[in-house]
């Protein structure tokens, strides 16, 4: 699943790192989709009609979709949907950005069916081959990606 690291967390991952130990024969790659690029590719319509919109990220809601659903108590207290902004603005260059993920499951405002098409049609806007980068592992790779401006898979 595309995503960004600990979206589902109040204040998440800003960078993640990988590094290959052992890389299986076949398959294995970790693409990567720049969510600049994607924002950037966006018409002006939809700027403005996302500009303001804020999402509801849960890992209890991207596990669901895998068809893990028997959480305790305990768990669904602690990963409660938390509200990330679906543009952000970085804060050292200013340039803005698509913040999808997985995780995201809701839009406040909006109603689920709209909000999950919605979310479906920009991660499939921004996970178009133009935007995505796709990493080959060799072993003793070291990859470093900033979780505020890409998904991965």
């Amino acid at each position: 699943l595309w995503h960004s690291d600990s979206s589902f967390r109040p204040i998440p991952a800003k960078f993640s790192l990988l590094s290959a130990r052992i890389v299986n024969p076949k398959g294995g790659n970790t693409e990567f989709a720049d969510m600049r690029a994607a924002y950037d590719a966006l018409d002006d319509e939809t700027k403005a009609e996302i500009e303001d919109m804020v999402c509801e990220h849960s890992l209890m809601y991207s596990r669901g979709s895998l068809g893990f659903l028997d959480y305790t108590d305990e768990e669904k207290e602690m990963f409660k949907p938390v509200l990330q902004r679906l543009v952000r603005t970085h804060p050292v260059h200013g340039r803005k950005s698509l913040y999808l993920s997985s995780h995201a499951g809701a839009i406040r405002g909006m109603s689920m069916p709209e909000a999950r098409l919605l979310l479906r049609d920009l991660t499939e806007h921004a996970t178009q081959p133009e935007f995505v980068y796709v990493h080959k592992w060799t072993v003793h790779d070291l990859v470093m990606w900033d979780n505020r401006q890409t998904v991965h898979r």
